[in-house]
């Protein structure tokens, strides 16, 4: 992706943070592989702040998820006074986050379906580190100040963030 003029530590920062969201909204199906790899979890001592208060919000707050996918959506990703780093960051962070939602509502159709499951389990951990991975390489090129390039959903981000 072209590269649109220079970013400062303030971009850098915002659009590393933003993959927090579906680290912290991936954790459910984390418990596999963390049993087998605990030193894995070393990512959610590094976010465990937000995590608390992401968590104190949704018990609080009916419908939290929600009103922060919202907020980032209006606030960040349709706001063209922010910089288009943070909001391409910022929408494939959302793009993420919602495959995960889905990948939420297609393992409850398996489980109900297979009643199995090893199935539900294997599925997890792949959804778990697809994501683990897809945050992590968005985090180091947001840090570097380059655009992370992630097949499929970088070009649904792009198109969205104009």
């Amino acid at each position: 992706m072209s590269w649109r003029g220079s970013t400062d530590f303030k971009d850098r920062f915002f659009s590393a943070l933003v993959y927090a969201l579906p680290l912290i909204d991936v954790l459910p199906y984390s418990a596999g592989v963390l049993d087998l790899i605990p030193q894995l979890g070393f990512i959610y001592i590094l976010i465990n702040p937000l995590l608390t208060v992401y968590n104190a919000l949704n018990s609080t707050i009916p419908f939290a998820g929600l009103i922060i996918f919202f907020a980032l959506w209006l606030g960040v990703v349709r706001n063209q006074r922010i910089s288009h780093f943070i909001r391409f960051n910022t929408m494939q962070a959302i793009l993420i986050d919602i495959a995960i939602i889905l990948f939420g509502l297609v393992l409850q159709v398996i489980i109900i379906g297979s009643g199995s499951g090893l199935i539900a389990t294997t599925l997890s951990n792949v959804i778990f580190l697809g994501v683990l991975v897809a945050c992590i390489y968005g985090i180091i090129q947001s840090a570097l100040g380059s655009y992370a390039e992630i097949p499929t959903i970088s070009e649904a981000a792009y198109s969205q963030v104009r």
